[in-house]
């Protein structure tokens, strides 16, 4: 996988690419009236003592000791490591690693792609979580030989941020706050999807990169939370996460809405040719926060929340409530 941006938070959307109030994701904002159903903890349990592989096809362990000192260079993993209360095991992350804000008081050693395995093996390890992707397949055997476990995940899909959480809490030993984490962001999504259900759906585009120029495809956990958020994008029909489109296409496609940064609208407003999407010619802009929709992890109800707002303002209470104010 090669990144088309250089940037922390872009680097880490592309590794892949919550709730909020009585929804908030982390259990010790929940209320007390809610925990984890049953058959979640049971779910969850089952990776104890079922045969289960990670996304390199290695078993994973299922020991809870082998998970002492840990080193996680997934984002997504790190930020579910924390929301499960197993912070106390990680002794470095890697450099993409922000969120949570305290991640950043956890030892950096450097990229998640191509990582430098000797710094990592410096921490002395016993598991190293990395992202599933073929320029990391090296750096696993490196581990595997130097006697350091590995569990490698990719994080595409909202479904595999919730295996993810499982496999993790399992891994870990925090299955009843893993469970916790899986129902609050699942009761979220289901809340937002039932609220924008019969409402009218809103086409749009969303844009990702600009030369070239990089959309939201079909394969992506943003397709979904545009689905589940009572949208529709123009380019689901299109498998990959992120696929080329021409702009000629996109006016094709004719979308209502752009969903985009401040900075690069400025960038789409500057250039003639933007001007062929009607939307961009309508001014007809949603604004995204990528501290919100940039990752699959715990803020995926919060991203759902803060799309079905943009898209769906006469919705109003009857949607959960926004995290923040929106950007402008």
């Amino acid at each position: 996988m090669v990144f088309p941006r250089s940037d922390v938070r872009a680097a880490a959307r592309w590794m892949v690419l919550g709730a909020i109030g009585l929804w908030a994701c982390s259990p010790s904002d929940r209320p007390a009236t809610m925990r984890a159903s049953d058959t979640t903890r049971s779910a969850i349990r089952q990776v104890l003592v079922t045969a289960d592989t990670d996304d390199f096809g290695r078993a994973i362990p299922l020991d809870v000791s082998s998970a002492e000192r840990v080193v996680s260079l997934n984002p997504t993993a790190t930020e579910i490591i924390f929301a499960i209360g197993a912070e106390s095991r990680l002794v470095g992350r890697s450099a993409w690693d922000e969120f949570p804000p305290a991640a950043k008081a956890v030892p950096a050693v450097g990229n998640g792609i191509r990582p430098n395995v000797e710094a990592v093996l410096g921490l002395k390890p016993t598991l190293v979580i990395l992202y599933a992707t073929a320029d990391n397949r090296s750096a696993a055997d490196a581990f595997t030989r130097a006697g350091v476990r590995t569990m490698a995940f990719r994080v595409d899909h909202i479904a595999q941020f919730m295996t993810l959480t499982r496999r993790l809490g399992a891994a870990l030993g925090a299955v009843d706050r893993a469970a916790t984490v899986v129902d609050s962001v699942t009761r979220t999504l289901a809340r937002v999807r039932e609220v924008t259900r019969g409402a009218s759906v809103r086409t749009v585009v969303w844009p990702l990169w600009q030369q070239p120029v990089m959309v939201v495809g079909g394969g992506s956990y943003l397709d979904e939370l545009l689905e589940i958020a009572g949208g529709r994008n123009v380019f689901h029909d299109l498998a990959p996460p992120s696929p080329v489109a021409s702009l000629e296409e996109i006016a094709r496609r004719n979308p209502d809405w752009i969903i985009t940064s401040v900075k690069s609208r400025k960038i789409m407003r500057s250039q003639p040719q933007w001007r062929a999407v009607r939307a961009v010619r309508d001014n007809q802009w949603i604004i995204d926060d990528p501290d919100v929709t940039g990752r699959p992890s715990v803020v995926l109800g919060m991203a759902a929340t803060e799309l079905a707002h943009a898209l769906h303002p006469e919705l109003g209470t009857r949607l959960p409530p926004r995290h923040r104010a929106a950007p402008r």
